[in-house]
Parts: C-alpha cells; sequence; structure tokens
C-alpha cells in the first residue's frame, strides 16, 4: 500500500503543498497544463530555494502581472453583506473589484478539462473552504465570496493540489500533528488571532501545536487540502521511504527551516510487522498507565469499579496495598490501557471513585506473541493461551473463563478440568 505522510513541522499552504509534491516527484508541465485548463489567466512560477539550509522547491502563482504574496497577509472584508475572502493585501472594500461566489467557482472547475476524481477532490477541497468561512461569518455558504485575485489564486492551489495529490498516486494521505504558528494576522476587523478563525474550525480534530513563532503558518486553504486529503493523524507510521519532498514557504525563519515535507513510500504491513516481532520474539506497543490513590473508598465499591475498567477495555487492573497520610491504609489503582482508551477509563475512575486526580503516563510495553489454541476436553473445549519466544512456546495456560463454565456445567472440580486441558494440550505438542 503506497503512502504519503504531510510532515506539518512548519504548517502548510497551498504553493507549500504544490512546492512539496513537484519536489516528491510530480511533473511541474502536470500542474501547467492544470492552470491552462481553467484558462483565468494565471501560470506557475516553480524554482529552487533554500530555506534555513534545506534545499526545496518554492511555487508561486502568477495572476496577470501580479504574485501571491505570502499568507500572514490574509484579510477578510464585508460589502453589501457578502463576504469577500483573499490572501492578498488588504484592500478597502469599496476597491475590492470583482467578486468570484462558489457558484462560479464550481462552474470553472467542473467545465475545465480535468480528470474527474481531481475535479471532485478539488470542489471538495473549496467546498470545506467554504463551509468553514460561512461558519465564521455566520452565513450562508453560497454567500461566501472571494475578491477575485485572491479567488484565482485559490483556484490554482486548490485544483493542482488534487492533480499533483492524484498524480503522486497514493492509497492513502497521513498527516501529523500542525505547527499553526502564533500572534495575530490584521485583516478588514482589525487583528485576529493565529490560527485565523477559518482555518481553526477547519481544523476540528486535528492534532494543532505552536512551535511559539509569531507568523500564520497554517492557511485556511492548507487546512482545507488537510481537511479533504488526511485521514489520519498520527506519529510516521511504519513505511518504507522511496521519495521526499520539500515545499517552501513565503518566509524564512531563524529558527527552522519553513518548509512543509512529504514522505512518500509503502506501508509497512500487518504481517511484515509480525515476522519482524518475531524475529526480535516479541513486540513492543505503547500503553497509557493510570494510577490514582484511594484510601476512603468502600471495598465493596472497588471490586465494582474494576469489573467496570475491564468491560471498558483496561488491558489490566489491580491494586497494591500503600500506607498513606494520616496513617491510613489505602489502594494504589493501577490501569493499563491502549493511549485512545485512557481518556474514557479517567472518566470511570473520576465517576466510580473518590479520587481527586489521576497520574498518567505513556510508557512501552514488551510482550511475547501470543495465540490461541483450542483443545477438546470430554466436557468441551477449552482455549490454551500460547506465548512464544524466537518462535519457540514460550509459555501456556487454559482460559480461566472457560474452565470455570465447564467446571460449573458439569459439577467437576474446576482444578480437574485445568489439569486434563494441560494434559492434552501436551499430548498433541509430544505427538
Amino acid at each position: 500500500m503506497r503512502i504519503a505522510y504531510l510532515d506539518c513541522f512548519s504548517g502548510i499552504s497551498g504553493d507549500m503543498f504544490l512546492g512539496a509534491l513537484v519536489d516528491a516527484g510530480v511533473s511541474p508541465p502536470l500542474l501547467e497544463n492544470a492552470v491552462n485548463a481553467l484558462d483565468l489567466g494565471a501560470r506557475l512560477e516553480i524554482s529552487r530555494v533554500s530555506r534555513n539550509g534545506i534545499a526545496a522547491t518554492k511555487v508561486d502563482v502568477w495572476v496577470g502581472d501580479e504574485k501571491d504574496r505570502p499568507r500572514t497577509e490574509l484579510s477578510h472584508g464585508h460589502q453589501h453583506g457578502q463576504h469577500h475572502h483573499h490572501e492578498h493585501e488588504h484592500h478597502d472594500a469599496s476597491a475590492a473589484g470583482p467578486l468570484r461566489g462558489l457558484k462560479e467557482i464550481r462552474e470553472i472547475i467542473t467545465r475545465a478539462r480535468l480528470d474527474d476524481s481531481a475535479k471532485e477532490t478539488a470542489l471538495a477541497i473549496f467546498e470545506a473552504l467554504g463551509e468553514a468561512e460561512a461558519k465564521i461569518h455566520g452565513i450562508d455558504v453560497e454567500k461566501v465570496h472571494f475578491h477575485e485575485v485572491g479567488a484565482v489564486d485559490a483556484i490554482v492551489d486548490i485544483v493542482c493540489a488534487a492533480v499533483g495529490s492524484r498524480a503522486l498516486g497514493v492509497d492513502e494521505w497521513i498527516c501529523s500533528p500542525l505547527n499553526v504558528g502564533s500572534g495575530t494576522i490584521d485583516c478588514a476587523h482589525g487583528h485576529l488571532p493565529v490560527p485565523a478563525p477559518a482555518t481553526a474550525e477547519l481544523l476540528k480534530d486535528a492534532p494543532i501545536f505552536s512551535s511559539g513563532i509569531e507568523a500564520e503558518l497554517v492557511t485556511p486553504t492548507g487546512a482545507a487540502i488537510v481537511k479533504v486529503l488526511a485521514k489520519r493523524f498520527v506519529p510516521v507510521p511504519p513505511m518504507k521511504i522511496k521519495n521526499i519532498g520539500y515545499g517552501a514557504g513565503s518566509r524564512d525563519f531563524e529558527q527552522h527551516a519553513n518548509v512543509l515535507r512529504v514522505l512518500v513510500g509503502e506501508k509497512v504491513e500487518a504481517e511484515t510487522q509480525h515476522a519482524a516481532s518475531l524475529h526480535e520474539g516479541s513486540q513492543k506497543e505503547p500503553i497509557s498507565v493510570l494510577e490514582a490513590n484511594l484510601d476512603d473508598l468502600n471495598p465493596q465499591i472497588f471490586g465494582y469499579v474494576l469489573d467496570r475498567l475491564l468491560a471498558e477495555g483496561a488491558l489490566d487492573v489491580f491494586a497494591t496495598p500503600v500506607q498513606m497520610k494520616k496513617n491510613r491504609p489505602g489502594l494504589l489503582l493501577t490501569v493499563l490501557a491502549k493511549p485512545e482508551a485512557a481518556p474514557r477509563l479517567s472518566q470511570v475512575i473520576f465517576t466510580e471513585t473518590s479520587t481527586l486526580g489521576i497520574r498518567m503516563r505513556e510508557e512501552r510495553r514488551q510482550t511475547l506473541l501470543r495465540r490461541s489454541v483450542a483443545v477438546e476436553t470430554p466436557w468441551g473445549a477449552v482455549r490454551m493461551k500460547v506465548a512464544s519466544l524466537n518462535g519457540t512456546v514460550a509459555n501456556y495456560a487454559p482460559e480461566y473463563e472457560d474452565c470455570r463454565r465447564i467446571a460449573e456445567q458439569h459439577r467437576v472440580p474446576l482444578k480437574q478440568v485445568m489439569q486434563e486441558a494441560l494434559r492434552l494440550y501436551m499430548q498433541r505438542q509430544n505427538a
């Protein structure tokens, strides 16, 4: 499976995305043909630049004699109750010039001689951008308008992003947490915080952070591209890198290279990971550890809490006797869980116990590879948990719940059921 990973340590904008695509191997003539197909009087200028020592590709959009300008000059304005959006310096509303609405932009993209799949992606990105702007300003999405030059710039960025991302031939786009920058940007209504309201709306459910640089690092167009293309936001996944592309931003920062990096390669499939784990004899995985001290909880309630936590997906739950302040005997509750289950389990602990705080930490655990093997006893099937190290069985044990169920149903001592399951498993192994 071919995947592409967007490394947004310095944010993302439309032109940075195009630069990264070209740098990763997308043909410049392919993008230039897409621009020509739009018939908007725009053209691309592709150049090699350096950003804090990193060589990268810079893509600029020229509309007539005007080049797109740094995204930090994003501005918004209102005229006759309609919203205008452009990514150039702010003009007085009376001198805003021609406007383009979403309906007209849809028609421009639809009639262009482009691949249908690319058109669909481009329209989805523009719709996401329009819906975010509409929500922020409390207007109908059809009343979202763009200044003409800004609209052409955005159309070119988005259409080329759609065409280029398809040309890269990946099955899945994955994104890192996004560095959004900080500070404020100037607009018709004064100063707005970074990320801009539309950007923040588009990045709902995406992990964001700020490294402290006072600049708008993620633009609305960049955020819309991420929203439509990326399905997951995780650290770099297991992959074999084949191509790397660096797309340059407009500004050059002293603190870090202002580039967007795209890593393209083959996903390391589960089978490959499993084979590697077999070779190592174990597998490693991240887990969350939740802890809480309890000194005033009814012991009857603790048993219920333990069952609730396991039912909600905890990997393990246990208690350690501790001597607490004021010479009170207490319990240290420890819960092991997959990271994604930690918030849910924390809620259970707060709801069901008397604790006022939970300590959380991320750890890595190493576990033997495990599988389940069924053996047929005179009273029914019992699953055997088998753990392996370097391909050799290291531990084995009958599944307690299976043995308990059989013991209760057939009125056979539990120890007898477990012993018989072990005997049958060993007999099979020796055979």
